[in-house]
């Protein structure tokens, strides 16, 4: 056991003091989305049902823009382990016109979305509240795109805290706008769900004006800033990027359609389910973004090894981020099990969406460990920049066998609401055993 630790005790070190700090980020991205929940779902259950299927459609966009984003860790990750600070900036100024590029153009898709909402078999009485709602999300899609950016040279360059702080003080100006905008206080008007989308927006402006601002004015990256300035747009490096993002962008798009295609399937079962829905999917989301964290953190580092070429240490930096992967699915298993019926109360108190709500944390447990896992190699993989198997990774596990397994579970074997997040299983772990497989593909010696 001794030397089990040994072997993995840098390597544990190393991913914890970078995965902690957006760690600390993602606990603060989940209390304002268990804040959101909490104040739209006590404001009224219609708009509780209303922000879930908005939330869980744009969630495949806001994924898609995310995902695009994640192609620069890699990239300059290697490139920070050979202290090219120049290229990194140069980098970071094409990664940065590519992701607005796409972010624009991810919007466009989900505007034509939007005017067809009333195709989608959506309760009537909802489609008011839900369409100011969607534009005011979509809104925000442009702002995140150009934050993530920043955030991924940040973390790829190992700091990781300063993207914490922004994201930190946006989540708090996100809760207060809430308290002012969804209830009318201190004069403010009363919006109710367009309140929290109004919110949501203004801390989605604030991140990359606070970055941006950070990266013209901060004195330790002069040097980045110097590469970013004098580099030109480069048609190569555009190329690379595009390479190596898009393919993470479609695999997050297909993961994240899947789970969208879950809510338009809990929509068609009504109103409570809908509503049961969004508070599972936001409890659920206390372990994917704790494991998102430390996945992260694992990516950033199999990148800088990759630089090195050392295939030794990019495989036992993706064990020691797996064995703690396990410890953290374990947490949040008993987290759910010992405290799900209260968090579940504490979002709503229709008794109708509690009583249902409480009967899927046990679908909500069986999935955690089939998501750790995934996050894991599709990080891990993705940080050696042989993103190219994640693509049809995705598109098999989530889409030809994901979307079919939840209709067929949830409404051909009548297990509906139930069926639903029990379906989310079986592409998880899938993924997660083909990620795995392909990762120690691309480091063999």
């Amino acid at each position: 056991m001794s030397n089990f630790w040994l072997k993995y005790k840098t390597n544990y070190q190393s991913i914890i003091s970078l995965g902690v700090p957006i760690l600390i980020g993602q606990l603060g991205s989940i209390i304002v989305g268990f804040a959101d929940t909490i104040m739209v779902g006590r404001y009224s259950t219609e708009a509780l049902a209303s922000a879930s299927f908005v939330n869980n459609l744009n969630y495949t966009a806001n994924f898609a823009c995310m995902g695009f984003s994640y192609g620069l860790t890699p990239i300059i990750g290697a490139l920070f382990t050979q202290s090219d600070t120049h290229k990194i900036g140069s980098t970071l100024r094409n990664g940065i016109l590519l992701n607005l590029i796409f972010s624009i153009l991810i919007t466009g898709i989900m505007l034509m979305f939007y005017v067809n909402v009333d195709q989608m078999n959506q309760p009537q009485e909802l489609l008011p509240l839900i369409r100011p709602y969607f534009l005011l999300f979509l809104a925000g899609l442009i702002p995140t795109a150009i934050f993530n950016a920043f955030a991924q040279w940040s973390y790829a360059i190992g700091n990781s805290r300063m993207p914490m702080w922004i994201i930190l003080i946006s989540n708090v100006v996100n809760i207060i706008g809430n308290w002012l905008l969804i209830y009318g206080n201190f004069g403010c008007p009363e919006l109710g769900l367009t309140g929290a989308g109004v919110s949501t927006l203004i801390a989605r402006v604030l991140c990359p004006t606070a970055i941006i601002a950070i990266f013209i004015c901060a004195k330790k990256y002069s040097e980045y800033r110097q590469g970013f300035a004098k580099s030109k747009l480069c048609f190569k490096q555009l190329k690379h990027i595009t390479r190596t993002s898009l393919p993470i962008a479609l695999q997050f798009t297909l993961e994240s359609g899947s789970f969208a295609f879950a809510a338009v399937v809990a929509g068609w079962l009504g109103a409570i389910e809908l509503a049961s829905y969004q508070i599972v999917v936001i409890v659920g989301t206390l372990g994917f973004c704790i494991y998102y964290s430390m996945g992260a953190s694992v990516s950033v580092l199999v990148a800088n090894a990759a630089g090195l070429n050392d295939r030794v240490e990019m495989r036992r930096i993706a064990f020691a981020g797996y064995h703690i992967m396990l410890l953290l699915a374990t947490m949040s298993s008993l987290t759910f099990i010992i405290f799900g019926k209260t968090l579940i109360g504490a979002f709503t108190s229709d008794p109708l969406v509690i009583t249902t709500a409480s009967t899927l944390i046990v679908p909500l447990v069986l999935y955690q460990l089939g998501d750790a896992t995934q996050i894991n190699f599709a990080n891990a993989l993705r940080g050696t920049s042989n993103v190219m198997p994640m693509l049809w990774i995705a598109l098999v596990c989530y889409v030809i066998i994901g979307i079919p397994a939840t209709y067929l579970i949830a409404i051909t074997a009548s297990m509906g609401i139930f069926g639903v997040i029990l379906s989310f299983s079986i592409p998880l772990f899938l993924a997660g055993a083909l990620f795995l497989y392909f990762f120690m593909k691309t480091t063999k010696e």
